[in-house]
């Protein structure tokens, strides 16, 4: 039986209420990762810097869905419930954010 982590405090220390995030990166080839963080624009710079091993064998580096979350465990189950789709699944559901595919991270 797996445990889910528990719910610590939802503010942060310096007073700003935390956040999680469910996100989806790709390229041109349309591949997929989906992920977790509490900091969905730094996490998106970490892959376009290859700093993630996946996305950067893939070069998944366009931010192209996310989802936010007050509580760590709601987002965990979000994330392994979309993990369990099929592709096809996830491209609608990235293509009810951004039709268009693009990065939502982008710097310019």
């Amino acid at each position: 039986m797996s445990r889910m982590p528990r719910e610590e405090s939802h503010w942060t220390s310096d007073g700003a209420w935390k956040q999680y995030f469910v996100y989806i990166m790709s390229n041109k080839s349309m591949t997929l990762y989906t992920g977790i963080t509490n900091d969905v624009m730094k996490r998106a710079l970490q892959h376009k810097n290859g700093w993630a091993r996946f996305t950067s064998m893939y070069h998944c580096t366009w931010l192209v869905y996310f989802e936010c979350f007050d509580l760590v465990t709601d987002a965990i189950i979000r994330e392994k419930q979309i993990k369990g789709w099929t592709r096809a699944k996830k491209i609608a559901l990235v293509k009810t954010m951004n039709p268009q595919w693009r990065d939502l991270a982008a710097t310019s």
